[in-house]
């Protein structure tokens, strides 16, 4: 099970990079250093900062369920009301 959630964890991550562009645009969106990025990516396997998801959502996208399924186990948590309801 924890490699799975591990898994998942990466993959919000890594779709965030992406849509970003790069981690160094993701970072530079967010307001942040590229290492703080990368120090996600290895040091803490994937794991975003609970007090990033939302601003990670608010400039790619990406649901904070995908980003930390563990804090959002359902798809529409943290999502506004009328995103959640689609």
């Amino acid at each position: 099970m924890f490699v799975n959630l591990v898994e998942i964890l990466m993959n919000g991550l890594e779709k965030a990079i992406q849509k970003a562009g790069t981690a160094s645009n993701l970072a530079a969106k967010l307001g942040i250093k590229p290492m703080s990025v990368s120090r996600w990516k290895t040091r803490y396997k994937g794991v975003v900062p609970a007090d990033r998801v939302l601003p990670i959502f608010n400039v790619t996208g990406v649901t904070p369920h995908e980003l930390r399924p563990d804090l959002y186990p359902n798809p529409t948590d943290g999502l506004p009301a009328q995103e959640a309801r689609v």
